[in-house]
């Protein structure tokens, strides 16, 4: 999709739009629209069209392989509430359990152990909440 130079910002934040709602949520989206506001809109414009309508939809990568190098990326950066968010995510990406054990432990070696210790910590946390609902 976003191959197409065409494309307006209009389309990438369409395509965006509904690639985010497949990849998080509607539930997540409707959360993050209804608190947008005056001061967060035009980031929430942004990231729709860039990382959603625009890498999202390229077709060089699946969403699975693409949840498996964001995941890789939140635990190296430490961003633990979006690490969260994308763990739950790479589940409806159609990543399994075992598969997220993988990459938490390749983390390890290429990140740190820390790293990946606080990674299972979330990722855990995330999927016994998953479990209990």
């Amino acid at each position: 999709m976003s191959t197409d130079p065409q494309r307006t910002e209009q389309q990438a934040h369409a395509d965006g739009m509904v690639v985010r709602r497949e990849v998080l949520s509607d539930a997540h989206v409707d959360r993050a629209e209804a608190t947008k506001d005056e001061f967060t809109a035009e980031f929430q414009d942004f990231i729709t069209r860039y990382a959603w309508g625009e890498i999202w939809t390229r077709p060089g990568l699946d969403r699975r392989m693409r949840s498996a190098i964001t995941l890789t990326a939140l635990i190296a950066a430490g961003h633990w509430e979006e690490f969260e968010m994308h763990v739950r995510a790479a589940l409806r990406n159609g990543l399994e359990r075992e598969e997220i054990k993988e990459i938490l432990l390749q983390s390890a070696i290429y990140l740190s152990v820390p790293s990946a210790n606080n990674a299972f910590k979330h990722a855990k946390q995330v999927l016994d909440a998953l479990d209990a609902a």
